[in-house]
């Protein structure tokens, strides 16, 4: 995904419009060319949802909506005498689903003196300015992509209304002797019980064709299962044990946003198949800046994006429990 480039001639305008001399706007020019670049290469690992989520582009920019169906094929199949005219039809049962896409939009911007001041001295422009405005947007599109935004109409992974729910034994035992939910509170047996408990509930509900590849957990509730053994003669974790023997699940990811989740603000665990089949992140116009503007004593970027939000095609893909 490349943001959008502008050259030398985008700034006729902005000369004309304001009293910068020729070496002073072929210098912004290049210096704000310059820190396009630099800010598109930028990373933020702790924003995980686009490593997570299979991205897609491919509504474009122009759209407004994104709709898509889904079918399923209904009748069957009999036996029949060899003179048989009342063949038991099978046909095809369509929906449509709608998503809307929603635009994102930020700004920053140099004084004539900050150009200036920069030309003079030898140095390139502020460059945590534009930083802090990719930032700015990449986090709104995290928080679509986890928690959706219920007054735009756009859904998110964490709170999607349709995945499934898995409810957690409360037999563990916390700190006062009440009972758990948490991991943290249970035997590491208990834990590899839940854990499986997931992946067997997936498979029963969809007669073994949905089959996650993909654990999410909080940072809190990997760190445990990550560095507690498996038992007290074991050198193996409980995430190692669990992810060598589970027949499908193979990878484990840290989401921040899992941490208090759930409804009564307890950590939630995920599973779900990695695949763009599955599940999408609509990103139909990623990150773009625009041409600078003059505002007074200023030169204004407009920086866009368009979203909308997380498409679950198939909801039975995914599998979620609170209080983990």
């Amino acid at each position: 995904m490349k943001e959008k480039r502008y050259d030398e001639r985008d700034f006729a305008v902005i000369q004309a419009s304001q009293r910068l001399d020729a070496n002073e706007s072929v210098f912004f020019a290049r210096e704000l060319e310059h820190v396009k670049a630099q800010s598109y290469d930028v990373k933020y690992p702790e924003l995980t949802a686009t490593k997570n989520i299979p991205v897609s582009s491919e509504a474009g920019s122009g759209a407004e909506t994104i709709t898509y169906q889904q079918y399923d094929a209904v009748g069957f199949a009999k036996i029949i005498s060899n003179y048989a005219t009342d063949l038991p039809r099978v046909d095809l049962v369509g929906k449509e689903f709608t998503a809307k896409v929603k635009s994102i939009g930020a700004s920053y911007g140099y004084s004539i003196q900050d150009i200036r001041a920069a030309r003079m001295a030898g140095k390139p422009l502020e460059q945590r300015k534009a930083n802090a405005v990719r930032r700015a947007n990449d986090q709104e599109v995290n928080r679509i992509a986890y928690f959706g935004d219920a007054k735009h109409g756009l859904v998110g992974l964490i709170n999607h209304p349709n995945i499934t729910d898995y409810t957690l034994p409360d037999d563990g035992v916390d700190a006062e002797d009440a009972a758990s939910t948490k991991f943290a509170d249970k035997t590491a047996a208990q834990v590899l019980r839940d854990l499986n408990g997931m992946v067997a509930k997936m498979l029963e509900l969809t007669q073994n064709v949905e089959r996650p590849d993909t654990l999410l957990l909080d940072h809190e509730t990997h760190a445990d299962l990550a560095t507690r053994p498996r038992s007290d003669n074991s050198d193996t974790t409980i995430l190692e044990f669990f992810l060598k023997n589970s027949p499908y699940v193979k990878n484990v990811e840290v989401v921040p946003e899992l941490n208090g989740a759930g409804t009564d603000g307890t950590n939630v665990c995920m599973m779900y198949k990695k695949s763009p089949d599955k599940l999408t992140l609509e990103i139909p116009q990623p990150f773009e800046q625009f041409p600078p503007q003059a505002e007074g004593l200023e030169f204004v970027i407009p920086c866009h994006s368009r979203c909308a939000g997380l498409i679950v095609y198939y909801p039975l893909s995914i599998i979620k429990a609170e209080g983990c």
